[in-house]
């Protein structure tokens, strides 16, 4: 928005041609989502206690957690918005990949958003019910990884490219369209897996996003990507403006979030920042690198995958509790101690990631 407004600007005074830069729109975006995080939160904490929109803590986890009973959730849409609002003023709103993300956000977002809306307004213990949200994600995954697949401008832009080698990469094909598929929607549910403790998973989220942002820029910029041998997909940069807001918008809600969290984000939060990381690591052709940047998400999916087909084949559990970090938890490892190890573990997935844009 404000982009055609410094366009329209630069007729009379030559300066606002700065606005064009991606960098400095990446900077502005960041900062405008802090701040908005950081400005409107103790406003929306307390909107939330007043509305009674708390936590339910199960009575079978650990026994910490029962006094986080209460604590204001549906935080997520709080980052939401920090988000939204920040790339809609400081993105190019004519590239279509910006209204991709934008558009896969809102609606893993709404669909989070009815499920928290049951569970802690309704009452409803169930929430969405699962076959329900899956439809539901299933049909915005689709929507999205056909989006992509028929509006690709280049061959690169549906290849399976592997890290780590220069020239190897697959034509897909529909396997495309699969791939983007299990992507945003396996990513969406491995960080909502991952929000079990307080700040756990946005801390990742904003790491991955940002290195994420550091991809597009890459993959957006011709000479850049001839140079590293990664493939040049013609609009992908403009999506660091929307990571820089996602990190941004994440450290902000950190600052309430940290342990011991004022507010929790919720299925609306995570399903959505799941989401985007998933559409964005698409977009820019780095899938295989966003499974490793992400392997906290990962591990915390698998271990509960193996947990319930440990426990449905033998009767007997892996984990004292899945996800994996509540079996830290009851092996006597304090919560800081588990998110902030959890933390260190992310930052090294991903500068390996980021090592992939030189080791090929």
């Amino acid at each position: 928005m404000l982009l055609w407004l410094s366009d329209y600007l630069a007729q009379y005074y030559r300066g606002f041609g700065v606005f064009h830069y991606l960098t400095l729109r990446a900077i502005m975006g960041a900062l405008t989502a802090l701040g908005i995080s950081l400005l409107l939160g103790p406003g929306v904490i307390r909107r939330l206690n007043a509305l009674q929109i708390g936590q339910a803590v199960r009575s079978d986890g650990p026994q910490s957690h029962l006094s986080k009973s209460g604590t204001p959730t549906m935080g997520g849409a709080l980052i939401l918005l920090a988000i939204f609002a920040s790339a809609l003023l400081w993105s190019d709103l004519g590239n279509r990949y910006v209204w991709t993300v934008l558009l896969v956000t809102f609606a893993f977002g709404a669909i989070g958003w009815v499920d928290d809306y049951r569970k802690v307004v309704a009452r409803n213990s169930r929430g969405l019910p699962a076959r329900w949200k899956y439809l539901w994600q299933s049909l915005a995954g689709l929507a999205a990884a056909l989006f992509l697949y028929y509006s690709a401008q280049s061959p690169a832009a549906t290849q399976l490219i592997v890290p780590f080698f220069k020239q190897v990469s697959w034509d897909m094909g529909w396997g495309y369209i699969l791939l983007t598929y299990f992507v945003i929607v396996g990513t969406s549910n491995a960080v909502n897996l991952t929000d079990g403790l307080d700040g756990l998973a946005i801390m990742p989220t904003v790491l991955v996003g940002g290195a994420l942002g550091l991809f597009a820029y890459l993959v957006g910029h011709a000479e850049f990507a001839q140079y590293l041998h990664v493939p040049f997909i013609l609009g992908a940069g403009e999506l660091v403006v929307f990571c820089a807001a996602l990190a941004g918008a994440g450290l902000g809600f950190l600052w309430f979030n940290t342990y011991p969290a004022q507010i929790f984000m919720g299925d609306v939060g995570a399903l959505a920042l799941g989401a985007a990381l998933g559409v964005i690591a698409v977009i820019v052709r780095h899938e295989i690198v966003l499974f490793i940047m992400g392997g906290i998400f990962v591990l915390e999916t698998v271990s509960v995958i193996l947990q319930v087909a440990s426990y449905k084949l033998t009767g007997k559990r892996i984990f004292r509790m899945a996800p994996i970090h509540h079996h830290f938890e009851l092996k006597g490892w304090p919560e800081p101690r588990v998110i902030v190890r959890f933390w260190i573990i992310t930052l090294i997935l991903v500068l390996v990631g980021l090592a992939t844009l030189k080791l090929r």
